[in-house]
């Protein structure tokens, strides 16, 4: 998910909802608009839901973009939330800022490749950790363990699949790793709360009638 707002505005939403920011984001805000601020962090489940409302929103006319401003709203307000936490975590004893760069990269690795993913020891080989230290610190990094950021990815990809290509279920299924059809329905239900042929079915029934 990206995520871009303008200084003005993240000042008037501040403003109104204090947060512990990180200091380039504070020199940003008051007035140094010479450079960009970044942060990059996980599309947790509250943002995929409403990101998944934001694209199948019911609405028309006024009603639609009042719908649409409040879910952007939201979504400002879930990174907000976000920002404010990753800025008061401190990181493990046992982890050192590169310990944190060599986790990052495991992740690009981990999803290099999500049909056939490499083991957890191979992982930490990859990257010069342990795999304990690559657990630990993969949790504290995402909040999740390896494999779970893993099933959470292999999800919001199965969901783009399904809503914006042509391809089959099985199709889906097989393209973000899953060999049986019947565990990947399983699990995207679990995941979004709908089987995924309906999912597909409602999703090309929205592009023909846009």
């Amino acid at each position: 998910m990206l995520l871009a707002v303008e200084p003005w505005l993240m000042s008037e939403f501040v403003e109104r909802n204090p947060v512990h920011l990180p200091l380039p984001m504070r020199e940003i805000l008051q007035g140094d608009r010479s450079q960009v601020y970044v942060h990059i962090g996980e599309t947790n489940p509250a943002m995929q839901m409403a990101l998944h409302q934001l694209w199948h929103c019911p609405y028309q006319g006024l009603t639609r973009l009042m719908y649409l401003e409040g879910k952007a709203i939201e979504l400002l307000a879930l990174k907000l939330f976000q920002l404010n936490e990753d800025n008061g975590k401190q990181l493990p004893k046992s982890l050192i800022p590169q310990d944190v760069v060599r986790i990052h990269h495991a992740k690009d690795l981990l999803l290099s490749d999500i049909e056939n993913p490499p083991s957890l020891i191979a992982l930490a080989r990859a990257v010069g950790l342990n795999d304990y230290k690559l657990k630990q610190g993969f949790h504290h990094v995402f909040g999740t363990t390896v494999f779970g950021y893993l099933h959470n990815h292999r999800m919001e990809k199965a969901r783009q699949l399904l809503q914006t290509t042509n391809l089959t279920v099985a199709e889906v299924a097989y393209t973000v790793g899953f060999s049986n059809r019947s565990y990947f329905a399983a699990a995207f239900r679990r995941k979004f709360n709908i089987n995924p042929k309906a999912y597909l079915q409602q999703s090309q029934q929205e592009r023909r009638n846009p």
